[in-house]
């Protein structure tokens, strides 16, 4: 079939490539996790191959799509404006810097430097997804405001504050963060608050993490045990260390609750 084009669709390296034909209708799509691609027509299939061949490694198969599970029907019920699984991380400061974030020349650099944390920790989670974790970056938790990172994976779910280390030296005590010389900051007590809020709204146990950035030197108090202080690149090493809690069905179920907006906007 002359005229098929292909689309990605999701983060980069996560989505599905969609192949379209010119007017816009679907008449396949590579998913690029399971190596499988999904034909709307048999009679398609060659053509769809001839387009998608480029993209296509390993052990690939073909076929028609599969009978969805009850999640991903519900998933397909979803507004978009109602699924938070699409956020890339740190959407909401793209979109304000994108567009005139309030404030002068300071705050906007205080914006950058906290988006480069962002993504850099995002990015890192997002490779998870390949051992069938999930994750959903900017979640909105009303009365806190957006907590930048929700993981869930086998070891259970892990709600996560990115700090910008700056590359100057950390202090993680029981209430505050200090970074360098600046005025200590009250993320261990937010990131609590933010992981137990998580828990009510997904009936289910969360663990707070603070992920530093780029600090030249990372001091916890002892008496921290109720948060993990993770740093990139060893933070998804930590992670996979702790032991399993949630079986493949259970992560998928939490997913599936944790995107869609209403889970959270309904929870003080």
């Amino acid at each position: 079939m002359p005229g098929l084009k292909v689309l990605p669709s999701g983060r980069p390296g996560r989505g599905r490539l969609y192949v379209n034909r010119p007017d816009g209708l679907t008449v396949a799509w590579y998913d690029r996790q399971a190596n499988r691609i999904s034909v709307l027509a048999d009679d398609q299939r060659e053509a769809v191959l001839a387009v998608l061949r480029p993209y296509l490694s390993g052990d690939w198969t073909i076929g028609p799509p599969p009978v969805p599970s009850r999640a991903e029907l519900r998933r397909l019920h979803l507004p978009p404006d109602q699924d938070l699984a699409p956020n890339r991380p740190g959407e909401a400061l793209l979109g304000e810097l994108a567009y005139g974030a309030p404030g002068g020349g300071r705050a906007r650099h205080r914006m950058r430097r906290q988006l480069a944390a962002s993504q850099r920790t995002g990015a890192e989670l997002d490779l998870l997804e390949a051992e069938d974790w999930r994750v959903v970056h900017d979640v909105p938790l009303p009365g806190l405001g957006l907590l930048d990172h929700l993981l869930i994976g086998p070891p259970g779910v892990f709600a996560l504050r990115t700090v910008p280390g700056r590359r100057q030296r950390a202090q993680v005590g029981d209430l505050l963060l200090t970074v360098g010389r600046g005025t200590p900051a009250p993320d261990p007590r937010w990131i609590r608050g933010a992981a137990a809020r998580a828990s009510r709204a997904l009936a289910s146990p969360v663990t707070p993490v603070l992920s530093l950035t780029d600090a030249s030197r990372v001091e916890v108090a002892p008496s921290l045990r109720d948060v993990l202080v993770l740093q990139p690149p060893t933070l998804t090493a930590t992670l996979r260390a702790v032991p399993p809690t949630l079986k493949p069905p259970d992560v998928e179920a939490l997913f599936t609750a944790a995107r869609m907006t209403t889970t959270w906007l309904g929870e003080r």
